[in-house]
């Protein structure tokens, strides 16, 4: 597949045909993801294949309880968990939850993620994260580099095997009931789930922002790029 247009259309896939995703094939994706960039080439991921019925149930719940909690941010009219939230619009998510949850249907993605015909867990090694921005007095992010675009090369190499899928992190946010499943040692975070199967639907156009809405020259607030 010409790379310029996988990069335009690869979507988030989260419906898909009742057909099995063999090991044979993951083992595959991740045989080429593998080449993914990170920090000093450390390669600090390791990745779940969660085949058991129970274990896909436990991250399941534990998706869906988080979900409840986005949906709740939603209700109050804010960014799900995000970073900038002031005391009092975290008093204002507290109080949609129960509303949130009765609104999750059966059909709703998170209800039925254990069903999904693949399900990864991408772990982060965390002894191998220069998280350069560990000292600066904000929220933290920059150890992600080295682990998620290694998440979005399984999701580029599934396609090429005809596979579609999705990254969520939702479910950390409920790690200690993954840590539990999944028996992760000390110093390995849960950084993604990540389902897959062979799409119901064929995206062909995906909407995002203009170059003009993020890209500028110089500064924040500098000309647009290339105008």
């Amino acid at each position: 597949m010409d790379l310029r247009h996988a990069l335009r259309s690869t979507p988030a896939v989260r419906d898909f045909l009742p057909l099995p995703v063999e090991e044979s094939t993951i083992r595959r994706v991740l045989d080429t993801a593998r080449f993914a960039p990170s920090g000093g080439n450390r390669q600090g991921w390791h990745v779940i294949d969660v085949r058991d019925p129970a274990r896909r149930r436990g991250i399941r719940d534990a998706y869906v309880d988080a979900w409840v909690a986005y949906l709740a941010h939603l209700r109050a009219g804010v960014t799900p968990f995000s970073p900038l939230l002031t005391h009092e619009e975290r008093a204002a998510v507290a109080t949609h939850h129960a509303e949130a949850r009765a609104s999750i249907g059966s059909d709703d993605f998170p209800a039925r993620l254990d069903a999904a015909p693949a399900l990864l867990v991408v772990c982060a090694r965390l002894g191998s994260l220069a998280a350069t921005d560990q000292d600066l007095d904000r929220y933290h992010f920059i150890g992600g580099a080295s682990i998620y675009p290694f998440v979005w090369s399984i999701l580029l190499a599934a396609r090429e095997e005809g596979l579609g899928g999705v990254m969520t992190t939702v479910a950390v946010a409920r790690e200690p009931a993954l840590r539990a499943i999944l028996h992760l040692p000390e110093g390995v975070a849960a950084a993604a789930v990540v389902a897959l199967g062979y799409p119901q639907h064929e995206t062909t156009r995906l909407r995002r922002r203009e170059v003009d809405d993020f890209a500028t020259r110089d500064a924040f607030d500098g000309p647009p790029l290339g105008r």
